[in-house]
């Protein structure tokens, strides 16, 4: 049962895994611009969810690329053009090379299968120490949306407000309805007091330093010390910790390698997510 458990669980994330490099693609715009509507081929995002949910490439690059693999198959070599009698024309290039560019990630898209993966061991992770308790539920519904805010911060350092204020409201919602349920591992009020402690101890080292914490960092803060908070304020303090020592870690290794200066600035969300992850699977392991 408890290795069924972890498998399944394993499979939920890298199924929901699946879905991030989309949203990442069209989350990582600058502020001042609109979401993304269209493939780095010109082509619209159109499917479920109006074109929110999907796969990483749309429907016409999948085609332009399906119809390229079966003409270089069963056509003429790929040095050799075939003979139409004409010019060819700049306008009817195929899509085809650059949506193998997107599938295959590029500077501005995460590779294809980094997002299932990683989303898959953070869901079996959370499962083998938490255990078939509730609040694993609320788990595996939140980590496909932190590797969703990691990707789009790694990418852009931006968290938007689209994600991370409507992830501290469900996480709140999630873990109450948890605390009704038996056998639950933690305190609905602790988990409370927790985002509200993290969120405000982030606000104050964006009052102090604006130019070294984004904001968007301090909205992050509330969901993670949520789901922190359920534990207790010993697993807010671990998670905490471990965030910003994974960040220190990280631009040390950037200076040290001469990537890096002082005032260079690092995406500090996927650090705060990485020590979160940590900090809840010490959490379900004490429960």
């Amino acid at each position: 049962m408890y290795a069924t458990l972890i498998v399944v669980a394993a499979l939920w994330g890298a199924a929901t895994g699946l879905l991030v490099p989309r949203a990442a693609y069209r989350f990582s715009v600058e502020p001042e611009d609109a979401w993304r509507d269209a493939c780095p081929a010109g082509h619209a995002l159109t499917g479920p969810g109006r074109g929110w949910l999907g796969s990483a490439r749309c429907t016409a690059c999948a085609a332009a690329g399906a119809t390229a693999a079966v003409h270089t198959e069963t056509g003429p070599d790929a040095g050799e053009a075939p003979d139409t009698g004409k010019a060819p024309d700049a306008s009817e290039a195929p899509d085809a090379p650059r949506a193998a560019s997107w599938h295959r990630g590029g500077p501005r898209y995460a590779p294809v299968l980094l997002a299932p993966l990683v989303s898959a061991l953070g869901c079996a992770a959370v499962a083998a120490t938490t255990g078939a308790r509730p609040e694993l539920a609320v788990w595996l519904l939140l980590v496909p949306v932190a590797v969703l805010l990691a990707a789009i911060d790694r990418r852009v350092h931006r968290l938007p407000d689209e994600l991370t204020l409507p992830a501290a409201g469900a996480a709140a919602a999630l873990l109450g309805a948890a605390a009704l349920l038996p056998e639950h591992g933690g305190s609905w009020l602790s988990a409370l007091l927790g985002g509200v402690g993290l969120g405000a101890f982030y606000l104050l080292l964006f009052l102090v330093n604006p130019n070294g914490m984004g904001f968007g960092d301090v909205k992050l803060a509330l969901s993670l010390g949520v789901v922190l908070g359920w534990y207790g304020w010993a697993v807010v303090f671990a998670g905490g910790f471990a965030g910003f020592l994974f960040g220190a870690v990280y631009g040390l290794a950037l200076m040290i390698m001469r990537r890096a200066g002082r005032r260079t600035g690092i995406p500090f969300g996927p650090f705060m997510i990485a020590g979160a992850l940590l900090g809840i699977l010490f959490g379900g392991l004490a429960a």
